[in-house]
């Protein structure tokens, strides 16, 4: 059974930053895209920032300059490191993946973490 274990959030003053880091563990025949969304009280879930298995990235226009996401497929973990956070950071961030394990290439989420932006 594939699982994401994400790690990282938490309570920061507006400008500080986050690094978050998400895991996966179990039977993984191959790692797709890694990302982030995130999901504000009230909003819908949203992309924050995603990272194909070659590399390459997308973030949303509100992050842009500010996040950075990164993987390492060895340990099949990706990161997200949050910089001059604002208050409409706020939200829980999911880790999202597609993978193959035994069947066919599916998406995966973690639990979501917490992560609370104050003035």
């Amino acid at each position: 059974q594939v699982q994401l274990v994400e790690s990282g959030g938490g309570l920061v003053q507006a400008g500080g930053s986050l690094r978050l880091s998400c895991a996966a563990s179990g039977t993984i025949f191959r790692l797709y895209a890694m990302g982030w969304y995130r999901q504000a009280p009230g909003k819908q879930r949203e992309l924050v920032a995603r990272i194909s298995s070659g590399g390459s990235t997308n973030y949303a226009d509100s992050v842009k300059g500010r996040f950075i996401i990164s993987r390492d497929n060895a340990k099949k973990t990706v990161y997200l490191q949050m910089n001059s956070l604002t208050l409409d950071d706020t939200a829980v961030y999911y880790c999202n993946t597609h993978l193959t394990d035994w069947g066919p290439p599916r998406d995966y989420w973690g639990q979501g973490t917490q992560v609370t932006v104050s003035s």
